[in-house]
């Protein structure tokens, strides 16, 4: 199932993609207050079952978007988690070294915008950076999560583009402050429930900026398993139900090219992914 967080006539509320439209569990189910509640309960396993014999409450064209956990209790970003993309650093100029364990950051939810939304260029930078990811949410919580168990906690995929502010990234060697830009990086269009695809599955991964390819890659090619980051950051912080992992981005950023390109306002920037679907969002400036 397609699951997603949703605003229509001026409500917030939460469903699953039938077809071209949507069908309001919101509604249909109003013990759950939003989508993470719900996969919290475990109900989410049951979706299919839960739309049967449901209306269609809108069209997909006639919703507005939210982020599939529109405010996540945490969002895990994996740093440099592609052989590729370590590689085109280092060729950039910049020197870094492979971890042992994987090197993480945290963004806030407000950093966050939903498909078809703006990413906002601030007014402090014109090095906007795209970065087409996988992203894994969490269906059920835990601490010290083994590898071996960590399939069992995922609730289920979705796109992401890990939008950099890249002269504020390279401030410090703590490079939060360009990845936290409000509304600057891209979750979505739905969650894709996991049991649509197949544990370590490899998944083909396009980001395109105005219709041209800018990353070509897939899943397999990541230096640190889904499983690694998942057992990592539980033993850091208790993982709950709707936190995210951003799992790292491959070769093909605009901050690597010669010369560099970034994304300015006009431009759309789209991340595709096997099995889930497109994520879209234009670029606009800062207000």
């Amino acid at each position: 199932m397609k699951l997603l967080s949703f605003v229509h006539q001026g409500r917030e509320t939460w469903g699953a993609v039938v077809g071209d439209g949507v069908v309001d569990l919101g509604k249909a189910r109003p013990q759950h207050a939003g989508l993470v509640d719900y996969i919290a309960s475990g109900e989410y396993l049951q979706a299919a079952q839960h739309v049967e014999g449901l209306p269609v409450a809108a069209k997909l064209a006639d919703i507005t978007f939210l982020p599939p956990i529109p405010r996540s209790e945490k969002i895990v970003c994996a740093v440099r988690n592609y052989m590729d993309h370590h590689q085109e650093v280092l060729a950039a100029g910049m020197h870094r070294e492979l971890s042992e364990q994987p090197p993480i950051f945290l963004r806030v939810w407000r950093s966050q915008c939903a498909h078809n939304q703006p990413i906002v260029r601030p007014h402090v930078s014109e090095s906007l950076d795209w970065e087409g990811e996988l992203a894994v949410i969490i269906g059920k919580g835990g601490r010290n999560i083994a590898e071996a168990d960590a399939f069992d906690h995922v609730a289920g995929y979705s796109c992401y583009n890990d939008g950099s502010v890249r002269e504020w990234q390279f401030h410090a060697k703590q490079i939060a402050s360009g990845k936290n830009f409000e509304s600057t990086g891209g979750f979505g269009p739905w969650m894709v429930t996991a049991d649509e695809i197949a544990p370590g599955r490899e998944l083909k991964l396009e980001t395109r900026l105005n219709g041209e390819v800018v990353q070509s890659s897939h899943t397999g090619h990541m230096i640190f398993s889904i499983p690694k980051l998942i057992s990592y950051s539980s033993t850091i912080f208790t993982l709950a139900p709707g936190d995210v992992i951003a799992t790292g981005t491959p070769a093909g950023v605009g901050w690597s090219k010669k010369p560099p390109r970034f994304m300015k306002p006009g431009d759309v920037c789209e991340v595709e992914i096997e099995g889930i679907g497109v994520l879209r969002n234009p670029i606009v400036q800062q207000d």
